[in-house]
This record gives C-alpha cells, sequence and structure tokens, in this order.
C-alpha cells in the first residue's frame, strides 16, 4: 500500500483542516454543500466545540443534516438555509477558530445556482472579522465549465488586498494541470 499523501485541494484543505482545529473549537462551513466539511468539523470539535454551516440551497441542507445524523454528530451543528454573506450577524469577533469555503456549485446539483462574488467577497470579509488570534480559513475556489470564472477572477485580486499585517494569504495553485483544477488558499491569522 502506498502511504504517500495525495495532493488534490481537497486533500491539502482537510489536512490542514485537521491538524488545525482543536476541540472546543468554534467553527464555520461556509458553503456546506454535501455536508463533507461539516462533518469534518463537526467530529474535529467534539461535544464541547460547535459547528455553524450555511447554505443557500434546501437540498444542500438537507444533505448535511442527513450526513451529521447518520454519523451520530448533528447535536455538534446547526445547519442554515442562509447565506454566508450573512455569518458576521451570527458571531462575536475574534471567536471563530476555523472558517472553510467551497466556491462554485453544489456537487450533483444544478450548475446555474453557484456561489457569486459579491457575497462570497463580503463573507471572507465578515470571516476574517471573526477569526480569533491564530485561527485559519481554507477556501477552495472551483471554476470552469459555464461559470467560476468571474468570481475566480474577483477573488484571486481580492485576497492579495488583505491586511498583510494581519493575515497571512496562502495561494497554492496547480501550475501543471489541466482542466481548471480548483485553487486551495489558507488564510492564518496571526497573532
Amino acid at each position: 500500500m502506498d502511504n504517500r499523501p495525495s495532493f488534490s485541494a481537497l486533500n491539502i484543505i482537510r489536512r490542514i483542516i485537521t491538524e488545525s482545529v482543536r476541540e472546543g473549537d468554534i467553527c464555520i462551513d461556509a458553503t456546506a454543500g454535501r455536508g463533507n466539511d461539516t462533518l469534518l468539523l463537526s467530529q474535529l470539535v467534539g461535544d464541547s466545540g460547535h459547528v455553524t454551516a450555511f447554505d443557500i440551497q434546501q437540498d444542500a441542507v438537507d444533505s448535511t443534516r442527513a450526513l451529521l445524523e447518520q454519523n451520530g454528530v448533528s447535536h455538534r451543528a446547526d445547519v442554515l438555509l442562509k447565506s454566508h454573506s450573512e455569518m458576521g450577524s451570527l458571531f462575536a469577533e475574534g471567536t471563530v477558530s476555523c472558517i472553510t469555503f467551497n466556491f462554485g456549485w453544489l456537487p450533483g446539483g444544478d450548475h446555474n445556482i453557484f456561489t457569486d462574488k459579491t457575497s462570497s467577497i463580503a463573507a471572507i470579509e465578515q470571516g476574517l472579522r471573526l477569526l480569533k488570534s491564530g485561527g485559519i480559513m481554507t477556501l477552495i475556489i472551483y471554476y470552469g465549465r459555464e461559470t467560476g470564472f468571474e468570481e475566480r477572477d474577483a477573488l484571486l485580486e481580492f485576497l492579495p488586498t488583505i491586511d498583510s499585517k494581519k493575515y497571512t494569504v496562502i495561494e497554492m495553485p496547480f501550475v501543471n494541470r489541466t482542466n481548471c483544477p480548483p485553487i486551495p488558499v489558507i488564510i492564518l491569522k496571526d497573532m
């Protein structure tokens, strides 16, 4: 069996989240999707932590709730039918350990419904204020097919404007992969 790591955007981000989130943490899955990140976060925070997941599609909310229930961790998370751009009204500044985003469309869902640059950038800005010292924000920018190029370009233009005195932003584009590979990004709130 080969134990070398797989370097997909998803595996990179999940490894970073797993190494960063601790029991008792407050975390946000800003784009619940099918619930896989919400599940991971809910397993990591334990019974003393909490996860709040956001999605604008009822199908995503239902999928996420079902996955949490199947895995016995539904009591550790709230799954809200709300835009991620509303997260700032639900949390105090400096209290969240980890926020994760997957930009694009719902896997297996309608590709005509996808994240939008305006609400996505607003959500990132709110999330930066919510992060506690030493907190982490992860992004995976999915783009391609019918959608996503405009949002990708806006996000990649926005990220370098984040205050370098408070945050470290790391983009990890796959420079030799074809077919619009997702772009993983890590934002660390400095201590």
